[in-house]
């Protein structure tokens, strides 16, 4: 008999990657029968899944009571966090975190498995709190202490960024710039978090005994924005720069909620590593575990990079 695995944020990026590997693999298919969470479950996303026949309910992380009917009957689940740039951003994340792992224990749930990411605060000697980090670092570490086995995703800069915030924008004179504060030869770990998420939970799921208490840093590639920028240079005939930009003035692009965190994220990557000082270490590691090829940051580039 198959045992349920519930995803939350299913009609999202790293949820629907889950879901899409385990729909799309004969083995995971076979052991799992996925439920998918989400917030909205009218979205065309959701119509989507269940016509892989993926089970959808809906339920809201501030709503315990749908929470708890979200994971009733699971044998795995897979929780993650919405990061919402506002006051209160760090709190509710770990509040919301801490109330999916209860639910999830007190389901008689086996195996949980987080979307986390390393304490940069902490790893930075307390230079750089980064909420939309810690938050999750500190939901892990409660985990670590319930009665439940776990495991860890923890997703790199998004390559899709470099469709959205992090996109080229036109100079005036026929180049374009990605600017940043960073230096342009800080090393930044990247994944295609649509296509690739779900190879490595995919990866724990396949073999969990083995990932018991692990954490997977999740990366395909790492380079710089020099790197990157020359990169997507060459793949659209352009010519693109990596521009540093004053901290002051890069702040006045910023919601002023947001600020603070963005610029010390930032920072944070550039003086003490995406993972910390085992960055490389632990992306190489990780990369074996996953299941299929990971997406090149050239190969992104050449399918989701157009500049006019």
């Amino acid at each position: 008999m198959s045992q349920l695995l519930v995803i939350f944020g299913a009609t999202g990026q790293q949820g629907g990657s889950v879901a899409n590997i385990v729909a799309a693999s004969p083995e995971l298919s076979k052991r799992f029968r996925v439920r998918g969470v989400t917030r909205d479950p009218s979205k065309p996303a959701a119509d989507m899944l269940r016509i892989k026949g993926i089970e959808v309910v809906q339920a809201d992380l501030d709503d315990e009571q749908s929470i708890r009917t979200a994971v009733e009957g699971a044998h795995t689940v897979f929780g993650m966090t919405r990061t919402i740039y506002d006051e209160e951003a760090k709190e509710r994340e770990v509040r919301q975190g801490r109330a999916l792992a209860d639910a999830a224990v007190a389901a008689g749930a086996q195996h949980f498995i987080w979307s986390t990411q390393c304490h940069a605060e902490t790893v930075s000697g307390g230079q750089y709190p980064v909420g939309s980090y810690d938050s999750k670092a500190e939901v892990e570490q409660y985990i670590r202490s319930l009665p439940i086995k776990s495991s860890f995703f923890a997703a790199a800069t998004f390559m899709q960024n470099l469709s959205g915030m992090m996109t080229p924008r036109p100079v005036g004179d026929g180049t374009y710039a990605i600017a940043n504060i960073v230096s342009g030869a800080a090393k930044f770990p990247w994944i295609d978090v649509v296509e690739d998420s779900g190879k490595f939970v995919g990866a724990i799921l396949a073999t969990p005994e083995k990932y018991y208490g692990k954490v997977l840093y999740a990366a395909s590639c790492i380079h710089s924005l020099d790197e990157v920028a020359a990169m997507i240079g060459k793949s659209t005939g352009k010519t693109v720069n990596y521009t540093v930009m004053p901290e002051e003035k890069y702040r006045g692009f910023l919601p002023p909620v947001a600020a603070d965190t963005i610029v010390n994220m930032f920072l944070y990557i550039q003086d003490f590593g995406y993972y910390g000082a085992e960055t490389e270490e632990r992306v190489k590691w990780s990369g074996e575990q996953a299941l299929g090829d990971l997406t090149s940051m050239e190969e992104f580039v050449s399918r989701a990079i157009k500049l006019e």
